[in-house]
């Protein structure tokens, strides 16, 4: 086994990407073509300490807060499906929004690979909301989907979690075949209003898991949280970014 994992560390120094680091030359070639083809808001280069990354801010005319929207794995924050509905359609209900692009790996990455690049996200998470505190934002909500959600949830567990007025999990709990997940989200312990939102079509585990969360947002004690199953939604929400930001938007509306 020690053999093996050298051979591994080896094999990533002389592809130029350490061992248990994000795919910075892939991230690099996703916010070109980001920018290069962004319509709505403006681009926006934070910096993690280790290496900048890119943002899209969208400011609302009468903002009444902002939201920081994390994209599920291997995608961008301009992707059609959860994204890009959530960044624009926000803004029009009176939300500012900044999209991150979160760490990646090669397209053929799974769960388990991702879990060593968690503790990247963090510093992202940790500078939009400067960011948007830095543009007078005082109210921040923190969007995640997929593995983002994943990554937040390590960010709890380190005891970061700091400047958040509500969460919002999407697809809470997805994981690869054979590879579940290490411990329970530690969602008693967010005492923020939380809403825990998946599709009605969802991967198994995040459907199985459902309860449990559940019981834990109950357990946090905050009577602003819930949980939504939207009907007919998928874990992508392919074709269902108009319900998807009904949900949200509304439950936003309450904070």
């Amino acid at each position: 086994m020690k053999r093996l994992a050298v051979v591994v560390a080896c094999l990533l120094m002389m592809s130029g990407l350490p061992a248990g680091a994000s795919d910075i030359e892939r991230e690099k070639r996703l916010a070109s073509q980001i920018v290069d083809s962004i319509m709505d808001g403006e681009p926006v280069f934070l910096n993690s300490g280790a290496h900048e990354f890119l943002t899209l801010y969208t400011e609302a005319d009468e903002p009444a807060g902002a939201v920081i929207i994390l994209h599920g794995r291997g995608f961008h924050p301009n992707w059609a499906d959860v994204a890009y509905p959530l960044r624009v359609g926000l803004v029009e209900q009176g939300w500012t929004t900044l999209s991150v692009q979160m760490p990646v790996l090669d397209k053929e990455a799974k769960f388990y690979d991702y879990l060593e690049i968690m503790d990247e996200a963090g510093p992202r998470i940790e500078a939009g909301i400067d960011y948007l505190k830095q543009q007078g934002d005082d109210k921040i909500v923190l969007i995640a989907h997929s593995c983002s959600v994943h990554m937040v949830m390590a960010w709890v567990d380190a005891g970061r979690m700091r400047d958040i007025d509500g969460f919002v999990g999407i697809g809470m709990g997805a994981v690869d075949y054979k590879q579940p997940m290490k411990k329970p989200f530690p969602l008693n312990t967010i005492t923020v209003p939380v809403l825990d939102v998946y599709g009605e079509d969802e991967y198994p585990a995040v459907i199985r898991g459902a309860p449990e969360r559940l019981a834990a947002i109950q357990e946090a004690g905050n009577p602003k949280s819930k949980q939504v199953t939207v009907p007919g939604a998928n874990h992508y929400f392919t074709d269902e970014g108009d319900a998807l930001l009904e949900v949200v938007g509304s439950w936003l509306q309450g904070l």
